[in-house]
């Protein structure tokens, strides 16, 4: 029997594979197994406590946290009382916490250590709806997770709990997921338990991993991506591991030898160059035979295209070098799935000609998230596409070539936003994207964005204007534009405000002559500098400006730069700068 509330897949859980080991985390610098039995256990005990802490169904609970067990014995004692998860980026700035936090009028907080715990107090006074903050790591003055789930034990309650079970249906709101909107104030993606279940049974058997068999797990649960891709992997009974940290993923990746796991574009970016920088230590013959194979892969095509000479040229580079790459991700790796962001088709096909099947897909909070994916299935795979759409899902391309989409997966809409739903939701039941695209054959390309907003290759949303306009605030900049879609780290093209520097210039006592002068001088650049560093403090981490350039020419309609109603034609202004900005990413 299919589930029909994300928390039956506990109980399904439980039922099919009966007994085993569900997570793995590293604490204390040894790998502790979780088993199912002791999932189904926590859950349920936290679910009790939950209801005798005063928990409603409806009511709302915040998590702030890194990847582990605990997050998942919540999230399931939420969703089996009928209380809403509100999952929070940890990295995102305190004004965007307390917008959450009073929005959705969050009951209960849960932060996994210290640092995010003092954060969160330092604006309890303004979020009067907060009555509990807990955490995951012990803190000294701070209450702990486990003392929910120890008056849980003692305030068993079966016949509600039961009852509350049964009173929850499919469509029932499951948990709101805020995304930065064009203003920058975040929007709540409301989705049901039905919304994230329909992608689980679209997509179980795009994931090649079965009962007990290990997958790694490193981007943020937060992150609907994947969240749902835990849930699919509870379903399908694979052994969770959480890698302790970013930092350490090559590591857990050695020590764990995962069968699969997701990623983002940046991270492919960064395994790439990184296997790139041995290459280039090597000498002779064995640098020689590297780079041979490299650019072999590089002219990878699907099913023996390139003719046998090809195939035979890749067995031997499969056998000499690909296969250390293997070993490199543990030696058991059957594919790994990106989203979020674009990725380089060259990338793909290296690392499908390495047998490290890289598939991409397409998705959006609002779509819970998945809309199309590329498989690892004969003829189901189109490099420089983010494959065909999934079940039971239907897109089609708008007049104005936007990609809509309806389904099951399509959310119940933004929260507390009726206009913002019906704007994103036309009669007919389409959500529109917001990205541009067509169909070449039964894939799916994106081939344009419609509005503003764009995403780092690390598959972080950036609202650009919102930033612009907060630094704009600074007497030094006159015009800035946000730039870094499918870069790894938001950067800055920027007007001086050549008038006021010049007078800036003058106290200072440092000559300049024109405006090309200014922008070169190292000291009104280390100025501007300080000017960034003080308006990041503002902004989430994801969003804040790492690297910037001056340019000694001001935007103007008459340039063409700037539209009649004087907003800045982006496209135009990263065409005539294109050196530049390959300049920024090249550091």
């Amino acid at each position: 029997m299919q589930p029909t509330r994300l928390f039956d897949l506990l109980t399904r859980l439980k039922e099919k594979y009966k007994e085993g080991d569900i997570f793995v985390y590293k604490e204390d610098g040894k790998w502790i197994n979780h088993t199912i039995d002791e999932f189904v256990s926590a859950a349920e005990s936290l679910s009790y406590g939950l209801i005798a802490d005063g928990i409603n169904v409806g009511d709302k609970i915040a998590t702030i946290s890194n990847n582990r067990p605990e997050w998942n014995y919540l999230d399931m004692a939420m969703l089996q009382i009928g209380a809403v998860h509100v999952p929070i980026y940890p990295t995102i700035s305190e004004e965007e916490f307390k917008f959450i936090f009073n929005d959705a009028e969050v009951k209960m907080v849960f932060v996994s250590d210290d640092i995010l715990f003092n954060k969160v107090q330092s604006i309890l006074k303004d979020c009067p709806s907060i009555k509990a903050v807990y955490t995951f790591n012990k803190v000294n003055g701070a209450k702990h997770w486990t003392e929910v789930r120890d008056l849980g034990t003692k305030s068993v309650d079966a016949v509600k709990l039961n009852g509350l079970k049964n009173s929850i249906k499919g469509n029932d709101l499951a948990t709101i997921i805020y995304t930065s909107g064009t203003t920058g104030t975040p929007k709540g993606v409301m989705l049901s338990h039905a919304n994230i279940l329909s992608n689980i049974i679209s997509c179980d058997h795009l994931v090649p991993v079965t009962v007990g068999e290990k997958v790694l797990s490193f981007l943020p649960i937060n992150h609907i991506f994947e969240r749902t891709i835990v849930y699919m992997y509870i379903y399908l009974g694979a052994t969770i591991c959480y890698a302790e940290s970013i930092d350490k993923i090559g590591d857990n990746i050695r020590e764990i030898q995962p069968y699969f796991f997701s990623a983002v574009p940046r991270l492919i970016e960064k395994v790439y160059a990184r296997i790139i920088n041995k290459g280039k230590e090597l000498t002779g013959i064995k640098k020689a035979l590297f780079f041979w194979a490299v650019n072999l892969g590089l002219r990878f095509e699907f099913e023996g295209a390139n003719g046998w000479w090809y195939e035979l040229q890749l067995k031997i580079a499969n056998k000499l070098i690909f296969s250390k790459w293997r070993e490199a991700l543990g030696g058991n790796i059957r594919g790994i799935v990106t989203g979020s962001a674009a990725l380089q088709p060259r990338l793909q096909r290296i690392f499908w000609a390495a047998r490290i099947p890289v598939i991409e897909g397409y998705g959006l909070t609002e779509t819970s998230p998945v809309i199309s994916v590329n498989t690892l299935d004969k003829g189901d795979c189109k490099f420089g596409t983010i494959g065909p759409v999934i079940k039971d899902v239907e897109v089609k391309i708008a007049d104005d070539g936007e990609i809509i989409v309806r389904g099951p997966n399509v959310m119940l809409g933004y929260y507390k936003r009726p206009d913002l739903t019906a704007e994103a939701i036309d009669k007919d039941g389409y959500f529109h994207t917001g990205d541009i695209g067509m169909f070449d054959g039964k894939f799916l390309k994106i081939t344009d964005r419609k509005k503003e907003i764009f995403k780092t290759s690390g598959g972080k949303y950036i609202a650009p204007q919102a930033i612009e306009n907060k630094f704009k605030e600074s007497p030094f900049i006159e015009q800035i534009m946000v730039i870094g879609e499918n870069q790894r780290l938001p950067a800055a093209l920027i007007i001086p405000d050549f008038a006021y520097i010049r007078k800036w210039c003058e106290i200072k006592e440092i000559t300049v002559t024109d405006n090309k002068d200014i922008c070169k001088n190292p000291k009104v650049i280390e100025r501007i500098q300080e000017e960034i560093t003080e308006f990041n403090k503002d902004l989430g981490h994801v969003e804040q400006i790492k690297k910037f350039e001056l340019l000694p020419v001001e935007w103007t309609v008459e340039s063409g730069d700037l539209t009649p109603t004087m907003k800045v034609k982006r496209k135009i202004i990263l065409a005539k700068n294109e050196k530049l900005i390959e300049k920024i990413y090249a550091e």
